[in-house]
């Protein structure tokens, strides 16, 4: 009989961990609990909760960093030096920097001093995790696998939040010298994969990986429209067009706000925190069909979902080939279908044709997205049906265990 595969013993770096349950940070807790139920060994280095109101939650502040054991390794949370706004560029960079520092002197630590592990996974962003995942390498050895969820500064550059020439230049070159030093750069689809390899010469080209995002379909089911989200949102039984995630600048959700005025008879939702959403609520001012939500428990994730009997997932131009939204994949297991106004030639435009669950529109066109918004919701049972085929889809295409182990198998190479 051949041996069992030697287990494992992984540091990993992330901005975000539960319970700070950013997008990115489900993803990375669930990749972490896949890999400890195949029997590895790991230790989380990730900032104290703060993601909800940009500052550290209550209970968690007054300390640089705290370590809590867990039955699969340990988790190191450290200060993220988070501000209550994210519209000051500069603030937020020296924060990064800051948080990538300590997240650099704990992983030493993380597991016994210098111990040697078989790897490290690092997340951008922020993009230093990838300089901070390669210098913990040299202390403590294996493999540095970098995961990309958005390309930066690619998508800071296409929305304006960064013009000085000299920033942008210093971005790119970290940008092309973190991936230098990793043994794999994991991107979430083609486009995103293509993109990096552009800036790569090509003997780096077989670094480039895609293993996608997952979806948990046990943690999100489907469920009944009439949930009690709907009724505190002072909701009746109308249709429901929602908006769930990131209230950022990158999202063109100034979409939303010109359809609630097109379609008096349909409520939207925006529910989420995020830089843009007090320009939002003044620009909704007077309508009595949009409705702002806050960020519910990650426990209430089907019902906030279900609430929604469509939902919309906008990106502005340009930015379909830096990004793929990971509510894609929540929103599909929710049962839900989708109105996507993005990059068309891009992966989500491809998801949504090979599940058959939802339309897609040019980014940022009020008047195509309004035009099939319209037709979407005046066919309820189409509605409920591409529901049903998203659901399916996500069940056969995006295992969390199929994920981990590709993950695993890039260790073991």
């Amino acid at each position: 009989m051949s041996a069992s595969p030697r287990k494992l013993s992984l540091i990993v770096l992330c901005p975000h961990f539960e319970p700070d349950m950013a997008p990115t940070g489900v993803v990375m807790t669930r990749i972490v609990h896949e890999l400890a139920a195949r029997g590895h060994k790991l230790h989380v280095v990730t900032s104290l909760p703060w993601y909800r109101k940009h500052q550290v939650e209550a209970g968690w502040a007054g300390a640089l960093w705290r370590v809590e054991k867990t039955s699969w390794g340990s988790i190191t949370r450290v200060q993220p030096f988070a501000g209550r706004t994210k519209s000051n560029l500069l603030r937020r960079a020296f924060g990064f920097i800051l948080f990538s520092y300590l997240v650099g002197l704990r992983a030493l630590f993380a597991g016994g001093f210098w111990r040697r592990v078989d790897g490290i996974l690092a997340m951008s962003p922020p993009l230093t995790l990838g300089l901070i995942g390669w210098h913990t390498k040299l202390f403590r050895g294996g493999k540095l696998v970098f995961n990309i969820q958005d390309v930066f500064p690619d998508a800071a550059v296409e929305t304006g939040a960064i013009t000085n020439k000299r920033i942008i230049s210093v971005a790119r070159w970290l940008e092309r010298v973190s991936y230098q030093r990793s043994d794999s750069v994991v991107l979430l689809s083609d486009d995103l994969a293509n993109n990096v390899q552009r800036k790569l010469d090509q003997r780096f080209h077989k670094r480039i990986k895609v293993i996608p995002n997952f979806v948990d379909i046990q943690a999100i089911e489907p469920m009944s429209r009439s949930t009690n989200y709907r009724r505190e949102l002072g909701i009746d039984d109308s249709v429901v067009v929602m908006y769930a995630g990131n209230v950022g600048f990158s999202q063109s959700l100034d979409l939303l706000i010109e359809a609630a005025r097109a379609l008096p008879n349909v409520y939207f939702v925006i529910n989420g925190e995020g830089a843009a959403r007090r320009s939002l609520e003044s620009a909704a001012q007077g309508l009595s069909n949009i409705k702002f939500g806050e960020y519910q428990d990650v426990s209430r994730l089907s019902e906030v979902l279900a609430t929604g009997d469509l939902h919309v997932v906008p990106l502005r131009r340009g930015l379909g080939s830096v990004s793929v939204p990971s509510k894609t994949y929540s929103i599909l297991a929710a049962g839900r279908p989708i109105i996507a106004a993005i990059d068309l030639d891009t992966e989500v435009p491809r998801i949504l044709a090979a599940a058959n669950a939802g339309v897609c529109v040019e980014p940022d066109d009020q008047q195509a997205f309004i035009s099939a918004l319209s037709a979407l919701i005046g066919d309820i049972e189409t509605l409920e049906e591409m529901g049903v085929r998203g659901r399916k889809w996500v069940e056969g295409h995006a295992s969390p265990q199929a994920v981990a182990q590709r993950y695993e198998v890039l260790y073991r190479r």
